[in-house]
């Protein structure tokens, strides 16, 4: 269980949701971090991908069980469940990316924020 030890609260739902991916062996995680970016919508995009949509279901299962054991919080809204090729968390200051591999190569998010400070994590 990771614990808040004075982080900022973003921070901390980010590391969260990190450990949710790994969890669940998601890949190639990356955390953006957004704050020093003067139009973005969030403190982090962390952002992952899956082969399969069973496994991207349980990637945000995961991740949504994780943050709400630890902070009592479910994500402000979820997009994308229906197909689950590119599922979106958003807990508002923190928004999660899980995609079906060849989506993630498609949109190409993490290029879209070129700017932001990146984060490489290992799945686990």
């Amino acid at each position: 269980m990771i614990k808040n030890q004075g982080r900022n609260e973003s921070a901390y739902i980010s590391e969260l949701a990190i450990y949710g991916i790994q969890e669940k062996k998601g890949n190639e995680i990356v955390r953006l971090d957004l704050r020093n970016i003067h139009s973005s919508v969030a403190d982090y995009f962390v952002i992952c991908h899956a082969e399969s949509t069973t496994q991207i279901r349980a990637i945000t299962r995961s991740i949504e069980e994780e943050v709400h054991k630890a902070t009592g919080e479910w994500p402000a809204r979820v997009e994308g469940l229906e197909f689950a090729e590119w599922i979106l968390l958003d807990y508002v200051d923190v928004v999660i990316h899980v995609f079906k591999t060849d989506k993630r190569e498609y949109y190409g998010i993490e290029d879209l924020w070129g700017d932001a400070e990146t984060m490489h994590y290992q799945s686990a």
